[in-house]
């Protein structure tokens, strides 16, 4: 009699409304649609950077090359500085996204505690530099007389307080369950064990969407680098040499020998490549690293909502 009924819910489980079979029908009609969507601009890039650069002109291509080649790869890597570039944008990445999410939210944590009597003049005065800057000339004189010019650490310093990811903090810091926090205190531990044994591990779900915000902006950035370090070839990112590529290529494509030079029928014209090409090229090498990071992300999403999911 008991297995009977233990087998009544699970049998009633499979038999469903029309209702519901025709939800899951849209749902799953409407994902699929929304996974072409989503993917068919990166797959037609792709296609794109594997084609031949004369083939590409014609259009028509669209999820494969129709001519394939690794010619655009291979004049894009030709470069002897790419390879160290994207060493130093790896480590700007990560030193960076690790200090700026961990200060961002000590500061998020202090201005969220209701007992600190300055925590409505700091919120004021950091949404204010949302809507506000000094401007780009005295950002360029500020960094000069910090004497961070040609340093590797005016990347990471000039961003370590992001205003939009304290907001975010605080605000999922401000629904914690304040009997978790009072309980630590009477254990006899300070407000930084507190914050760092109790409000971490409870903040991993938003402290996962801040660290990519900041590593997507991270890696993607290289108008610092042209303002503070372009005379400095050991510290150029991959975004910055993927730049001067792209400009390269278009200055040598756009000369009258280079023009002449596509009419020519030689292999050199066969092969050559064209600013498009390049575009595309440029697009998969700056977004598979990031793009690699995702599945390891997701883990700690996880992970993160589950030690995140106390009840008050």
């Amino acid at each position: 009699m008991a297995k009977s009924l233990s087998k009544a819910p699970k049998m009633h489980a499979r038999f469903k409304s029309p209702a519901d079979r025709l939800f899951d029908t849209f749902n799953i009609i409407f994902m699929i649609c929304l996974m072409i969507v989503t993917l068919y601009p990166f797959l037609n890039t792709l296609a794109v950077s594997l084609n031949t650069a004369n083939d590409s002109i014609k259009g028509g291509i669209y999820l494969l090359p129709r001519e394939f080649t690794w010619e655009n790869y291979k004049y894009v890597f030709e470069e002897a500085t790419i390879f160290h570039a994207t060493l130093i944008s790896a480590l700007r990445t990560v030193i960076g996204t690790v200090l700026s999410v961990f200060c961002c939210t000590m500061v998020a944590y202090t201005i969220a505690r209701p007992e600190y009597v300055l925590r409505k003049f700091i919120s004021i005065a950091f949404i204010l530099t949302m809507y506000f800057s000094g401007g780009l000339i005295p950002n360029f004189l500020l960094i000069r007389e910090l004497g961070m010019m040609n340093s590797f650490w005016v990347y990471i310093i000039p961003g370590l307080i992001g205003v939009f990811n304290v907001i975010i903090i605080r605000s999922f810091i401000e629904k914690l369950p304040e009997g978790i926090l009072e309980s630590a205190r009477i254990d006899g531990a300070g407000e930084f064990t507190t914050f760092l044994r109790v409000v971490l591990p409870l903040c991993l779900p938003v402290i996962a969407t801040v660290s990519l915000f900041s590593a997507v902006a991270q890696w993607n950035s290289w108008f610092d680098v042209f303002l503070y370090n372009s005379s400095n070839v050991n510290l150029s990112t991959l975004q910055y040499e993927l730049m001067k590529i792209l400009q390269n290529s278009n200055t040598s494509l756009n000369s009258g020998n280079d023009y002449a030079s596509m009419f020519s029928g030689s292999e050199a014209a066969i092969n050559r490549v064209t600013p498009t090409s390049i575009r595309a090229t440029m697009t998969i090498v700056a977004s598979v690293p990031i793009i690699l990071v995702y599945p390891f992300l997701q883990k700690y999403f996880v992970q993160g909502m589950t030690l995140g999911g106390v009840k008050g």
